[in-house]
């Protein structure tokens, strides 16, 4: 495959060329980023993976499948029942498979390991810029849903074991504010500060804008591609048919359990359902409440993960933006460090503390997810095409192109709908 093809020159875009600062500062955590030469990227090179075709499968349902598992009832009811929820799953995983697909070609292309790193050298600098930011705005408002989550399950923990009727007020110690705030300081900001995270390895529809309004959920569930780059380089036999499998087996596994939850939680509950369906569920079930603390465990564990990706992502522009070495002294990298934690971790707390409602969270992160399955995938999709020398375009050349288009228009009509969603409906409410 031809590397010259796709935007390789870095300093066309004034981006440092240092390896060390873009392998160190946006690297995955369990991947090692730093570019391959031709040589090293070939399946026989001393680079290879070691991880298997099975083993990248589970990962990429590991990545898929999250705290969006709890709100695809609520999804379900939004689309108006059953057998819409099921036709919009069905009709998206096309799209969603597709970009996978996309950003293996592209990151095989351009010898970039790192989701962010395949768009800023296939997209150049600006589209690099964005999808950075809206990867940190994205693990911003992740982590405050996981606060919220902690808050839900927490709630009903309590009053179980307090035995309290349904909606009393008990002491103060049981106050939701009170219990995430004492569960945040004590567990999650002590995880978060590590300048590493290795050490965590111990109906029918109303109408179909209805459907639509579904979308943000879907994407916010089934949002794997930005640690797919890395789980592809990882691979035995990094190839782009070989991928095309594996996230084609992850994606039918994802679907089955968000299906299985959505028709269940939706058949049981209704239009009632809870945007959290464990809410839905009684207190004093304690099949439920053992779940609920299975769901917290897991809350904490990924928070710190995410907020580690969002700081790598805002210190990388930081540095870039004021054009110092990675290489500085350590010890203004460490309280930088902790500043950019306890910011993020203050900010995150406060927000989840006067948001109650984790629909409302994932609605609006659930369109930057689009971003990430349909934009910016469309995108390097078209650039990458335009970047062959060919005089002579084939037709499959133009079919790639257009359903490069597709994928944007696609992506920006969800992130648009949303955004115009959470600024005029949650206003006029």
């Amino acid at each position: 495959m031809a590397q010259a093809s796709i935007n390789s020159d870095y300093s066309e875009w004034g981006l440092s060329t240092d390896a060390g600062e873009r392998a160190r500062l946006l690297q995955s955590p369990c991947v090692d980023t730093a570019p391959k030469s031709e040589w090293e990227a070939s399946p026989g090179g001393p680079d290879r993976g070691t991880t298997s075709t099975l083993g990248a499968v589970f990962i990429v349902v590991n990545a898929c499948l999250g705290a969006g598992l709890l709100n695809f009832p609520a999804a379900f009811s939004t689309a108006g029942g059953v057998a819409a929820g099921i036709a919009l799953q069905m009709g998206m995983l096309v799209f969603i498979i597709s970009g996978l697909v996309i950003l293996a070609y592209c990151s095989q292309a351009s010898n970039e390991r790192t989701y962010q790193e395949v768009v800023w050298a296939v997209c150049g600098k600006l589209t690099g810029v964005l999808c950075e930011v809206a990867i940190a705005v994205y693990t911003f408002g992740t982590c405050i849903a996981f606060l919220i989550i902690i808050g839900d399950q927490q709630d009903k923990i309590i009053a179980v074991m307090a035995k309290e009727p349904e909606g009393a007020s008990g002491p103060w110690y049981t106050d939701r504010k009170f219990t995430i705030s004492l569960t945040a300081f004590l567990f999650i900001l002590p995880l978060s500060i590590p300048r590493e995270i290795g050490f965590q390895k111990y109906a029918r529809p109303a109408s179909w804008m209805a459907v639509f309004n579904a979308m943000p959920t879907i994407c916010f569930g089934f949002q794997c591609h930005v640690s797919s780059v890395p789980v592809f380089n990882s691979m035995q036999r990094p190839e782009v048919k070989t991928w095309g499998g594996v996230v084609t087996a992850a994606m039918v596994i994802a679907l089955a359990v968000y299906m299985g939850t959505g028709i269940c939680g939706f058949l049981t509950f209704g239009a009632a359902v809870d945007p959290d369906v464990l809410l839905s569920y009684p207190s004093e079930d304690m099949a439920v409440a053992v779940a609920r603390a299975f769901i917290i465990l897991s809350v904490l564990t990924s928070y710190p993960i995410l907020h580690f990706c969002g700081r790598a992502v805002v210190e990388g522009l930081w540095l870039r933006y004021q054009g110092v070495p990675v290489e500085e002294d350590v010890g203004r990298e460490r309280r930088r460090r902790v500043l950019q934690t306890l910011v993020w971790f203050l900010l995150t707390l406060l927000l989840a503390l006067f948001i109650p409602d984790i629909g409302k969270v994932i609605s609006v992160i659930g369109g930057l997810a689009a971003c990430f399955i349909f934009v910016f995938p469309g995108l390097c999709l078209i650039q990458a095409k335009l970047s062959e020398m060919e005089e002579v375009k084939p037709a499959s050349w133009w079919v790639l192109v257009s359903y490069g288009v597709l994928l944007v228009t696609l992506g920006a009509f969800i992130f648009g709908q949303t955004t115009a969603n959470a600024i005029f409906v949650d206003l006029l409410a």
